[in-house]
């Protein structure tokens, strides 16, 4: 059984589509990737999954529940819980505040919150800088950040945004095997990418949008030979 199904989704802004008619699963333990060309409608997507836009039409069920148009504090709690493109941080609060935000948002244990956000930041690498403030850090640890503030939640299932925009290729090559230690504890992953080596090296299986339907799925190497994956990207035809 899926963790998270989502059926018949649909989301319209005015004349616009941006999610229609979708399909969508992800399986307890993987990592999944979702790619398309930019106005795909990924990120309306994982909107519509956490709460942040409710749906025209469509359902989604997580571990059996169905959660569309419940608010994404409630989602969080259930164990969902995103990422976002566009980072803003507290800028007043440390980072490590700005992290015990998320733990403290799914636990009302001070002394819990403060284990859960230490043990993200000692995994994400951020351990050093506790006391500093998010102006003082680069856009690849404010990533970084971002990040562990959706771990320190304790979720059971992990969206993440474009994680690897802003990273330079040292941080790349440890945050993939940050993710991959992620999975190992038991929680599932779903990202938006668009480096495309990462998604292919990184990820079981790839689910491919195009104007807000989906035009492939499977693993890696199938999805890249796809004739209608590759006239989405370069618009080539199928001769």
């Amino acid at each position: 059984m899926p963790l998270l199904q989502a059926k018949g989704l649909t989301r319209r802004f005015g004349g616009l589509t941006a999610v229609k008619n979708l399909d969508f699963a992800i399986e307890p333990g993987e990592i999944l990737g979702v790619i398309g060309p930019h106005g795909a409608g990924k990120t309306t997507l994982f909107s519509l999954l956490t709460g942040v836009l409710s749906p025209d039409s469509g359902s989604v069920l997580f571990d059996g529940t169905e959660v569309a148009g419940r608010s994404p504090h409630r989602i969080c709690r259930l164990g969902m819980v995103r990422t976002f493109q566009n980072l803003k941080p507290f800028p007043r609060l440390t980072i490590r505040q700005n992290i015990m935000v998320g733990a403290l948002a799914c636990t009302g244990d001070s002394n819990l919150a403060a284990k859960h956000t230490d043990e993200s930041m000692d995994l994400l690498g951020l351990g050093t800088m506790s006391n500093q403030f998010p102006d003082q850090l680069s856009i690849g640890h404010l990533k970084m950040a971002e990040v562990a503030r959706a771990l320190a939640t304790r979720p059971r299932l992990l969206l993440l945004d474009e994680p690897y925009a802003g990273l330079n290729p040292a941080e790349a090559g440890a945050f993939g095997a940050v993710l991959r230690q992620i999975r190992d504890s038991h929680i599932t992953i779903c990202l938006i990418e668009h480096v495309m080596r990462v998604v292919m090296e990184l990820c079981e299986r790839i689910v491919v949008l195009h104007h807000g339907e989906k035009i492939a799925e499977g693993t890696p190497s199938s999805v890249a030979a796809d004739a209608a994956v590759i006239r989405a990207y370069l618009g080539a035809s199928d001769d």
